[in-house]
């Protein structure tokens, strides 16, 4: 202090240990905003000492730190963003930090109360960019989405492992999206115990069979659990199409819910045979209260055009998804159009649709329009009743709308 004058003493950026990504001028916005993706685009220069893979600091185009993340110059995604704390270092105690937090929100979750399987991080959104790790019973599944989080999976593994007391890691990082990252997929055992075949895990009172190393994606899923409660609840005494079936979930809680009988359709036999498995180990006759059909599910629905008296009073619809990229997106809402259209015309009067998509470059918006217009061309008249989301151990961070990614709605037909 002088005299009234207070001299405010600046104090030095600490000096970093990681390369530098400048940014072009007036490309700072979205960095600022803690949006996780840093885009190609946006870049002006990247420091000759970084190493794709590894961290470094973004800078605007004055120099000024922004955030710190790890870089894949092979990506149009170049840089995913970590923390935005220059005084945060990505280290082993930022990795454990982080996937702590991730498990205590699991575990204030009323909906995963008496489940087995669950989703334990959820990459972008639980602030761990590509790296993605579900439960079943004693096991885990790990999915290595970008290169950072490939070249550590060993280390996170054994991390996991020590934080949740989990028997082994499975890798499943087997999606093709890797190759967007320069990856090939791979799968197999990274820790600990291998799981059998096929284990048991619960979601309720209710048990499934999962394949933890040749099922879809992880083996089950967990972001479908609150949604098969909701359109189960439509379910008593009702005859139930459930297509895209998978291992028939949906199926299993719509019997326990009182449906009349249900018929399952799915392009695998694998699957089916364990759909089946799965109404024995929860008490059913599949012989007495399903039908199973292996075909694809466009072909076999435009088949049953010819037979107007096979009929339902409630499909389930939930695909794959159909949108893999921006450039394939007019070819996806032509797909849900047809497969709603499809739908809408084998249910009776009266009958319920239970409608879902799990691209995410298909907005809430734009999907209902899509079923609008199926309603439309299908010649029935519709109302929309109830819309779905991911289940709550599937977050979306506020600063990443992209997490949001499954929809769905639950329309009924008047006539």
């Amino acid at each position: 202090m002088v005299g009234n004058w207070s001299i405010a003493v600046t104090k030095p950026a600490p000096v970093s240990e990681y390369p530098a990504v400048v940014l072009k001028a007036g490309r700072e916005k979205p960095v600022r905003q803690r949006h996780p993706w840093l885009f190609s685009g946006a870049i002006s220069t990247i420091s000759p000492a970084a190493i794709d893979g590894e961290i470094v600091d973004v800078h605007d185009a004055r120099g000024a730190f922004l955030a710190r993340g790890y870089l894949n110059r092979r990506s149009q995604i170049q840089v995913r963003l970590l923390t935005w704390d220059a005084a945060e270092p990505i280290d082993a105690g930022f990795w454990q930090r982080h996937i702590r937090a991730a498990l205590a929100m699991r575990t204030v979750l009323p909906e995963v109360r008496g489940c087995t399987a669950l989703r334990l991080i959820n990459a972008e959104n639980d602030f761990l960019p590509g790296l993605t790790v579900d439960r079943f019973g004693d096991f885990l599944v790990l999915q290595a989405g970008t290169l950072a989080i490939d070249r550590r999976k060993q280390e996170l593994a054994e991390l996991l492992l020590a934080e949740t007391s989990g028997r082994g890691v499975v890798d499943r990082s087997d999606m093709a999206v890797r190759r967007l990252e320069g990856l090939t997929p791979v799968r197999g055992l990274l820790a600990g115990d291998a799981p059998a075949e096929v284990i048991e895990i619960c979601e309720d009172d209710m048990v499934f069979h999962v394949d933890l190393l040749q099922g879809q994606k992880t083996g089950f899923y967990t972001d479908q659990r609150a949604n098969r409660r909701r359109v189960a609840a439509y379910c008593a005494g009702q005859t139930v199409l459930n297509a895209f079936s998978y291992t028939g979930a949906f199926a299993v809680h719509a019997l326990r819910a009182g449906a009349a009988h249900v018929t399952n359709i799915d392009a695998s036999v694998e699957a089916l045979t364990l759909a089946e498995a799965n109404l024995r180990r929860n008490g059913f006759d599949p012989d007495k209260v399903s039908e199973n059909i292996a075909g694809d599910v466009f072909t076999v629905l435009r088949d049953w055009e010819a037979e107007p008296e096979r009929l339902y009073d409630l499909v389930i619809l939930d695909p794959p998804k159909f949108a893999q990229n921006q450039s394939a997106v007019e070819r996806a809402l032509r797909g849900y159009k047809e497969i709603n259209r499809l739908a809408l015309r084998r249910l009776r009067p009266g009958g319920i649709l239970a409608t879902f998509s799990c691209s995410g470059l298909v907005s809430s918006d734009l999907f209902q329009k899509v079923l609008f217009g199926a309603a439309i061309d299908a010649g029935r008249p519709v109302q929309v009743l109830e819309s779905f989301r991911q289940s709550a151990d599937h977050p979306v961070a506020i600063t990443f709308p992209e997490g949001e990614y499954l929809k769905g709605l639950l329309v009924r037909v008047t006539l």
